[in-house]
């Protein structure tokens, strides 16, 4: 399948899509910052730019987009139909990229938690999680644990990645 605009506009239209200050990430800093938490923001000195870090915990977050980041079983976390072999190339190695950023934040003795889109979007009640994981004394922690959504609702529509990033972690 063609594209329905020229390569300009697409061009345009994905330059147009932030990496920073996203609706996700500022509903996590919101809520992070009533509750008490305090933290800085896209640290440039350290691997990936955590979009927070918070130093009293020793911990970074990010909070991910289900979509370029392919949350693992999610029902946001499909490749598109059309340019299906780019795309999957462009996902994996966003999220191979990813994996490789936490690694190096995990050996550089930084605690690691993934918040992903889905939970903020279908989990709003339970994201006092989100302090108790800030609190714990694990080293890398997902929210929500499982998807909100499974990716059993879009089969037939694409695929999700294959295999979970904590499984791919600890490989390293």
């Amino acid at each position: 399948m063609t594209d329905i605009v020229d390569k300009a506009t697409r061009s345009r239209i994905m330059s147009s899509i932030r990496g920073k200050n996203t609706k996700p990430e500022m509903t996590v800093r919101r809520f992070l910052h009533a509750a008490g938490f305090r933290y800085r923001l896209h640290c440039k000195d350290l691997p990936g730019k955590p979009d927070l870090v918070l130093p009293k915990y020793n911990l970074v977050v990010f909070v991910h987009g289900c979509f370029w980041h392919q949350h693992h079983g999610c029902h946001y976390a499909y490749t598109p139909a059309s340019n299906a072999v780019q795309w999957r190339e462009k996902l994996e190695g966003n999220r191979q990229r990813d994996l490789v950023q936490q690694r190096q934040l995990l050996d550089m003795g930084w605690r690691v938690l993934v918040v992903w889109e889905c939970g903020l979007k279908h989990s709003k009640r339970k994201f006092e999680e989100i302090t108790s994981a800030i609190r714990s004394n694990d080293q890398r922690q997902e929210w929500p644990v499982e998807p909100p959504r499974s990716s059993e609702a879009k089969r037939g529509k694409g695929n999700s990645s294959g295999s979970s990033d904590t499984a791919a972690l600890d490989m390293y």
